[in-house]
């Protein structure tokens, strides 16, 4: 338990003398610039009592709580990749709440499996499979929500053609997507429209749309609406063309799934056989087995024999994933 406390004390002193170093060697161009951009001179205006305090035109991320993690992600250059990937999974989270989860479920998992099981080694392994939970949660909810608009895509595509030969132009089209579909394609296209309605322009609002949206055949449509606004042509003959190919694409998909399935099944049953062979291993022989769970070499063996199974696992996955 000393060692733990000793491990809290470091870490805090080490947090607290990196944010002083930080706050001393700040550059002075650094802070005007942030000022400007904030709206606020360098003489602060006086507030008059019950006024409002003045808003400011960027909204920080956390100034209280994720200070520290957000400064040391910018200058690993991951800040902006976890808020895509949040912003792809349709979560409000703030990147520090992320990463705040991450550690927390480190440090809870390895105390419980430290203290209550008397688990160093194996702890620290299970305490990073906690760690990447949160993460994980995350990617999950992105794959889910990309599956869901690759749904939906084909169909506005010839809403968005259809509405075009009505009379309507394209950026109104795009907003009437938001009242006609569901989530999350409506979102989406609704703020491409705000985007471009707010003075961004087309390219730029499509071209955002794509890293949002980081699917092929939204690439497809955002490549076919900017070749056709610079050559010319009939975008609603080529929306209905790229939405009967997207279909195609997802046929040819079913097909690829139901001839890899076998293949699935057997990674799985590969995998699953070694596990079944420790429990069984486990009930027949318990003093045999006791050898993985109280020495420290045999932790050391079950986290290496565990860590080959999951890429033995994950390399079979590879073999038996076709990308359409």
């Amino acid at each position: 338990m000393g060692f733990v406390i000793i491990l809290v004390l470091v870490w805090v002193t080490a947090v607290g003398i990196w944010y002083v170093v930080s706050g001393v060697v700040r550059n002075a161009d650094v802070d005007r610039i942030r000022q400007r951009l904030h709206g606020v001179s360098k003489e602060k205006k006086k507030v008059k009592e019950g006024d409002a305090p003045p808003k400011e035109l960027i909204q920080k991320e956390d100034s209280v709580t994720g200070k520290v993690t957000v400064r040391i992600l910018h200058k690993y250059r991951i800040h902006d990749k976890i808020q895509t990937l949040l912003e792809q999974a349709g979560l409000k989270w703030k990147v520090a709440r992320l990463i705040h989860a991450c550690m927390a479920c480190f440090i809870g998992v390895y105390l419980i499996a430290w203290q209550v099981a008397g688990l160093r080694t194996i702890g620290l392994f299970l305490a990073a499979a906690a760690a990447a939970i949160p993460v994980l949660q995350v990617i999950r909810k992105r794959n889910a929500r990309m599956k869901k608009f690759e749904e939906q895509f084909p169909e506005s595509l010839e809403f968005v053609a259809r509405s075009m030969r009505a009379g309507h132009a394209f950026s109104v089209s795009l907003e009437m997507i938001h009242r006609e579909f569901q989530e999350p394609l409506s979102s989406e296209f609704k703020r491409t429209f705000e985007e471009h309605n707010l003075g961004l322009p087309l390219e730029t609002s499509l071209q955002k749309l794509a890293v949002r949206i980081p699917l092929l055949d939204v690439h497809f449509f955002v490549s076919a609406v900017l070749l056709q606004k610079r050559t010319g042509g009939n975008l609603a003959e080529i929306l209905d063309k790229l939405a009967y190919v997207i279909r195609e694409r997802f046929k040819l998909r079913g097909r690829i799934k139901a001839v890899s399935a076998h293949g699935k099944m057997t990674g799985m049953a590969l995998s699953l056989i070694p596990v079944g062979c420790g429990v069984i291993l486990f009930y027949v022989n318990p003093y045999y087995a006791e050898f993985f769970f109280n020495d420290e070499v045999g932790h050391m063996m079950m986290g290496a024999a565990v860590g080959l199974q999951l890429i033995g696992y994950g390399i079979i996955q590879k073999i038996v994933t076709i990308e359409v």
